[in-house]
């Protein structure tokens, strides 16, 4: 499946301009074969825009962008802020919508940076998502849920071929765009999107760096630090299980290390030799 990632300044607050802009990227990765096109963190929104994300959360977000999604008959995964389901707040959100424009799945931002996500946001509870889409098996983060090698393992657990990521990754973490993507993409053995914002916003200058890196941990496309960038790269599925058998990482991990599975913090499971109580 060949997919897209659209890295885009956008215009903070304004839902019309970003649609805009989705809906001619839409256009160009439709006209270029793919099936997938990505958008950055909180894209339709803008990120850093303060108290008006709550208001623009109860904005027929979904409704619109399925329009854009129907119209180029193309799946997008749309970074925006949404009603949390608790009732509760306002979550940071991807939603992946098919190519007629039907919602396939959401994800939720769980990990919180910072003062500026915890000003705006409530975390998501869900800790693994997936969804099919044309014979790949997606996985969904935000931004600062990636560096944690946890969540990206878990998705990998849960049949991930590819990950998908819009993020908002901004200065002086240019380091997490350029060296850990890959290192995620070949612990793992799966594709991961990281599709970032440029330019700058409120107080954050984003690190643009956008890429989409192979289960092998090449590079299959990348932006550079600044300027708007439409990323094409083909993702397989047969790729990954050969990547598997090559690199048996998920294999071999011991079941008792696996995310979620029983720790030898628990007073069930006898302390490792050198660690008993003095």
């Amino acid at each position: 499946m060949r997919i897209a990632g659209l890295q885009h300044a956008g215009t903070p607050g304004d839902v019309d301009a970003n649609l805009a802009v989705l809906d001619a990227a839409a256009a160009r990765a439709a006209a270029a074969g793919c099936r997938l096109l990505v958008t950055p963190e909180m894209f339709l929104t803008g990120y850093d825009i303060g108290a008006r994300v709550k208001h623009l959360a109860r904005e027929p977000l979904e409704e619109r962008t399925a329009e854009v999604a129907a119209r180029h008959g193309l799946a997008l995964a749309v970074g925006l802020p949404q009603p949390a389901e608790s009732g509760v707040g306002v979550t940071n959100s991807v939603l992946l919508l098919d190519d007629r424009g039907r919602r396939v799945v959401r994800y939720d931002k769980t990990h919180l940076f910072g003062d500026l996500d915890r000003a705006m946001f409530v975390p998501g509870r869900i800790p693994v998502v997936t969804a099919e889409l044309e014979g790949i098996r997606l996985g969904f983060l935000v931004c600062y849920d990636v560096e944690f090698p946890e969540t990206v393992r878990a998705a990998a657990l849960a049949g991930a071929d590819l990950v998908v990521v819009p993020t908002a990754q901004m200065e002086p973490f240019a380091f997490v765009a350029e060296h850990l993507i890959r290192v995620r993409a070949w612990e793992n053995q799966v594709y991961v999107a990281y599709v970032n914002h440029s330019g700058s916003e409120g107080d954050l200058r984003y690190v643009g760096r956008s890429s989409v890196c192979a289960p092998s941990g090449e590079v299959l496309a990348v932006a550079d630090a600044d300027g708007e960038a439409l990323l094409v790269a083909d993702v397989d599925a047969e790729v990954v299980r050969t990547a598997r058998r090559e690199n048996p990482y998920l294999d071999d991990l011991r079941p008792e290390f696996r995310p979620g599975s029983r720790s030898a913090a628990d007073p069930g499971v006898p302390p490792a030799p050198g660690t008993g109580k003095l």
